[in-house]
């Protein structure tokens, strides 16, 4: 059984229209979405052997924030494949994951996080959190994914299962969605 845990990075800032998209930071509440989520995975113990990331600023700040929050730093592998990237594309990077460790955390984007729980997580009533991703997955969500595979490579599509899903209100009201932001 292998361990993916899926954060996505959290609420970026769209005041600067010229920014590229690679380029836009976290806004307030996304640094504090991200640090309550670091602060959730601390409290809840798990621990990681690899964390890859997408190199987007948004994401790397995010990484950033919730390491404060975590308190405690990890070498992350940046990979720019993860930037935007269609749940095909992650699959593959999975698959790719060398060293086969046991417990990895991808830091990435949607639609490419939520597509990927789709296409690993069954359809089929035994994983009931699928139908909170099916709601929404916003900006600094966490999941946990269990799979049963023994190697990464094997991983393919409903080889797995959602045991954990937090998102930034259910730790704090305040860092939900708001009519205006």
């Amino acid at each position: 059984m292998k361990t993916l845990a899926l954060f996505r990075h959290a609420k970026s800032d769209w005041s600067d229209a010229r920014a590229r998209d690679f380029d836009r930071p976290l806004n307030a509440r996304g640094q504090r979405g991200a640090q309550a989520m670091g602060g959730y995975i601390r409290e809840t113990g798990r621990t990681f052997d690899r964390m890859i990331a997408s190199p987007a600023v948004r994401a790397a700040e995010t990484v950033e924030e919730a390491s404060k929050a975590w308190k405690c730093t990890f070498k992350v592998e940046w990979d720019r494949r993860i930037y935007l990237a269609s749940s095909a594309t992650l699959i593959d990077l999975i698959k790719e994951l060398s060293g086969d460790p046991a417990s990895v955390l991808m830091v990435g984007h949607n639609p490419g996080l939520e597509d990927l729980i789709f296409d690993l997580v069954p359809d089929d009533g035994s994983s009931p959190l699928r139908d909170v991703v099916e709601e929404k997955f916003p900006t600094a969500t966490f999941a946990v994914l269990e799979l049963d595979v023994a190697r990464w490579a094997d991983v393919s599509e409903g080889c797995a299962r959602l045991v954990e899903i937090k998102r930034p209100r259910d730790l704090d009201p305040a860092l939900g969605p708001q009519l205006i932001d």
